[in-house]
């Protein structure tokens, strides 16, 4: 190792194991700052998936690292078998920092808004992302003990960290509010990015998925399927029901179909019955296990994109579909607006006739639609890779006095 070039350290577990979101955010970002003179030291509490895993890239500069053999919890205790969820979990939260320093960490990032217990006492400095607080803005969309256990962690992440970045100015506007005592310069916006892998031209790799519908059928993008999009779990929350509603009004043509890709929940049952109820099964289509390979072509085969999110720390997936070429519609009420630009339609996330209009100005052959989405492949510029992993990159050198 280079004396000279930093030791950061990251909190990989959402690398390797999360598909999308956190996943994705950590991937990219990991990625794009192995580019620059830096060592990076992938700390997570096994090695998670093999397809995750690999998104990667093998540099000389990134490696990973695994639990040491002395972990907070003896691996001779009868209470916890080795490899145990407990004693990750342990590990993960307060045995790292011993690894920290063992390694010779000089900064630690926390990529999904967690930091271990301890990190501060250690001399260590560090930097945690924190995506969103809506377990504390809507924790009616949670178990009332997670909201428990999410918000303590989330007020003994903000003691521990020397910098925290929000991924929008809504998150932002969060994180000083649930945290008043903060000073407001500790907190930066540093907008997430988007993978490259999501183009006009993605084409599918591994063309045998099967959508799930209540009469199950196939699609093979890209395909004479009319469909518009909606990529992100399929909870609540999300509110994709409001795009389905919308196809029953006048305002859109009968050969449009919904796909709906994302892990299911109880909330797919009721958007599935609700098609079922309504006569339209056979144009809502909900697709569980795309492939991250997949994914961008399912973008790149549709309409239009649709994300009717109540709400979002940022919303990564309306950044994938404007780079896939894509016109977007989403709804009002936190930071779309942010990650969509003034190009995008916006609506009421209540009035399925207000999304049925916005969704009929961005099919093809609508006026101004191409003009729509040059405008807003250009707003999201901003968020391109190496500009967002850049300016990661300056926090540490002024965090380490290196700047």
């Amino acid at each position: 190792m280079n004396p000279d070039t930093p030791n950061i350290g990251f909190d990989a577990k959402r690398a390797v194991a999360n598909g999308t979101g956190l996943g994705s955010y950590s991937r990219t970002l990991i990625n794009d700052l192995a580019r620059y003179p830096l060592t990076l030291r992938l700390y997570a509490p096994d090695e998670g998936r093999d397809d995750l895993r690999t998104q990667i890239q093998d540099r000389d500069n990134v490696n990973f690292a695994y639990p040491h053999s002395s972990l907070l919890v003896p691996r001779s205790s009868f209470l916890l078998p080795p490899s145990s969820f407990l004693e990750k979990s342990l590990w993960r939260s307060h045995g790292i920092v011993a690894d920290l320093v063992a390694d010779g960490i000089q900064l630690y990032h926390g990529l999904s808004g967690e930091l271990p217990i301890g990190i501060r006492k250690s001399g260590i400095p560090s930097v945690v992302t924190i995506h969103d607080l809506i377990f504390l803005r809507h924790p009616e969309y949670y178990h009332w003990l997670d909201t428990k256990i999410y918000a303590w962690k989330f007020r003994q992440t903000i003691r521990e960290a020397t910098h925290i970045i929000a991924i929008s100015e809504c998150t932002r506007r969060d994180i000083l509010h649930y945290a008043p005592e903060l000073d407001p310069a500790r907190v930066s916006v540093i907008y997430q990015s988007c993978a490259p892998k999501f183009t006009p031209h993605s084409s599918l790799l591994t063309p045998h998925s099967t959508l799930h519908t209540p009469h199950s059928s196939l699609l093979t993008p890209p395909s004479s399927l009319k469909y518009i999009l909606s990529v992100g779990t399929i909870e609540e929350r999300k509110n994709i029901l409001l795009a389905v509603k919308a196809l029953e009004t006048s305002l859109l043509p009968d050969d449009l179909h919904v796909v709906i890709i994302g892990r299911h929940t109880p909330y797919t049952d009721v958007v599935a019955r609700y098609a079922h109820d309504h006569g339209l099964e056979e144009r809502v289509h909900i697709l569980h296990g795309i492939s991250d390979a997949e994914l961008p072509a399912y973008y790149a085969a549709a309409e239009a994109f649709v994300y009717p999110s109540r709400y979002e720390g940022f919303g990564i997936p309306i950044i994938e579909a404007i780079s896939c070429g894509l016109p977007v519609v989403a709804c009002t009420g936190s930071c779309l607006e942010e990650a969509g630009g003034p190009d995008t339609l916006y609506v009421s996330p209540d009035d399925p006739q207000a999304m049925a209009a916005a969704i009929a100005q961005v099919l093809k052959g609508a006026p101004g639609r191409d003009h729509r989405i040059l405008r807003s492949r250009e707003y999201i510029r901003r968020f391109q890779g190496n500009d967002v992993a850049g300016q990661v990159y300056r926090l540490y050198l002024r965090l380490l006095n290196k700047e």
